[in-house]
């Protein structure tokens, strides 16, 4: 199983260059030696186009980082619903980045963690780190991030027109789908559904069938990956996928689900064209990074009565490819990332809950404070699906896609992921298979 993983907040980071060279503590040598060498070293940093806002590559940053080193980083933006492919192309060939920004739970999948990766045990920054779990696998220390807290999904609401509405939280379909028909009355998209980038259509199902399980099968994700039972074993699953489904056909969704991504969300909710979302907490990150004044909430994923919300394993890790070009130079860049003042800077920015035992954990702004009230305190989240995964998952949500382009219907979906997961499984050596 996956240690929990963490997504990555997004949001605008400034005044990066009035930091000092004391910020780079032990590096400062080596770095004015960089700086002083003539030609400047270029490293590579690939990131997914849905991770752009991401606090590991505002512009700020990336200049006050080459204006003490000497280094410019250049970033590689992936297509959000290629990434795994690009980057599985980029490291077979020539063509390796000296960063990538992924998530460690899929990277052991997608990306053949081991065999692709630095282990970055031996780094400075690793003796200050407060939980190692969520940036280990197989016993070492393959990624950074400098926020310990698992990002947490269900159904991101904008609260003032719940308010204005006079909405309570749903606790049921039933409940769900009648916010839905108040909503829509009112002029407004009830649910924002972007599955141009197929990976969203996971969100609902990730966290439904989770919950499914913690309640009512402890063992099923065992059973599954030692070939025990199938996908389609499970009726409450195709019930789940129909439920997402039926929340499009009854017209509560934008009508160009297939045409509109994810990137598209945050104008979405500030335009206030939409009032919800299947998606994490990193969103409302988004939305209010741009509008302190937006009053936003997440509430678990309504598939039942009394689900937890759901706890992503995912995250917005940085990692170091084996044929990085510039090994060193990337180094230098987490090594920056991780000095006390630049990590206080981004740790205060992004309101996360540091990982580095000399960095203080800001107050929280109040969405994730009532999550951490609300769920995290009394118990009331379940991992993801996702988390105990031992495959590639992006097959799945292209099934999922194809469920909305007409193309399955949900026992279909479950039926093709059976076949596809079955020699995944197989082609991974995982015993049973």
């Amino acid at each position: 199983m996956y240690n929990k993983m963490k997504k990555l907040g997004a949001g605008v980071l400034a005044g990066f260059m009035t930091l000092t060279l004391a910020a780079c503590g032990s590096n400062s040598g080596s770095s004015n030696a960089a700086a002083g060498s003539g030609d400047k070293v270029k490293i590579e940093l690939a990131i997914s186009k849905s991770s752009q806002d991401s606090a590991f590559v505002q512009q700020d940053l990336l200049d006050a980082f080459e204006k003490e080193t000497g280094i410019k980083v250049n970033l590689q933006l992936l297509p959000a619903e290629q990434t795994a492919t690009v980057l599985q192309t980029k490291l077979a060939v020539d063509e390796t980045p000296d960063i990538v920004q992924y998530n460690l739970a899929s990277a052991t999948t997608d990306l053949n963690l081991e065999r692709n990766f630095e282990i970055l045990d031996n780094e400075p920054w690793v003796s200050r780190i407060l939980n190692k779990d969520v940036l280990s696998a197989y016993g070492h220390v393959y990624s950074f991030q400098l926020s310990q807290d698992t990002g947490m999904q269900g159904v991101v609401y904008n609260k003032d027109i719940f308010k204005e509405l006079g909405l309570s939280i749903p606790n049921s379909f039933e409940e769900f789908l009648a916010v839905c028909e108040k909503i829509k009355a009112a002029g407004i998209t009830p649910v924002f559904m972007p599955y141009k980038d197929n990976w969203a259509a996971n969100i609902w199902p990730a966290a439904a069938f989770a919950d499914y399980a913690d309640k009512n099968e402890p063992t099923l994700f065992d059973d599954i990956n030692a070939n025990k039972k199938k996908w389609s074993d499970v009726p409450e699953f195709q019930n789940i996928l129909q439920q997402q489904y039926e929340i499009y056909q009854k017209g509560y969704t934008n009508a160009d689900i297939l045409s509109d991504s994810y990137d598209m969300a945050v104008g979405k909710f500030l335009g206030k064209e939409v009032a919800m979302m299947f998606m994490g907490d990193w969103l409302i990150q988004d939305v209010i990074a741009k509008d302190p004044n937006m009053h936003m909430g997440l509430f678990p994923i309504p598939y039942a009565a009394n689900a937890k919300l759901g706890a992503s394993p995912l995250g917005g890790q940085l990692f170091i490819p084996k044929k990085a070009k510039h090994m060193a130079e990337a180094k230098k860049f987490l090594d920056y990332l991780a000095s006390k003042d630049v990590a206080q800077k981004i740790v205060d920015d992004q309101r996360f809950v540091s990982n580095f035992n000399d960095v203080q954990t800001p107050e929280l702004p109040e969405y994730k404070q009532e999550i951490v009230d609300n769920y995290i305190t009394p118990k009331k989240t379940v991992l993801t699906t996702d988390a105990y995964m031992l495959v590639d998952r992006s097959e799945l949500y292209r099934l999922l896609q194809d469920e909305f382009a007409g193309g399955l219907d949900p026992k279909g979906v479950l039926a093709a992921w059976d076949d596809k997961f079955q020699q995944l499984m197989k082609d991974k050596g995982i015993d049973g298979f």
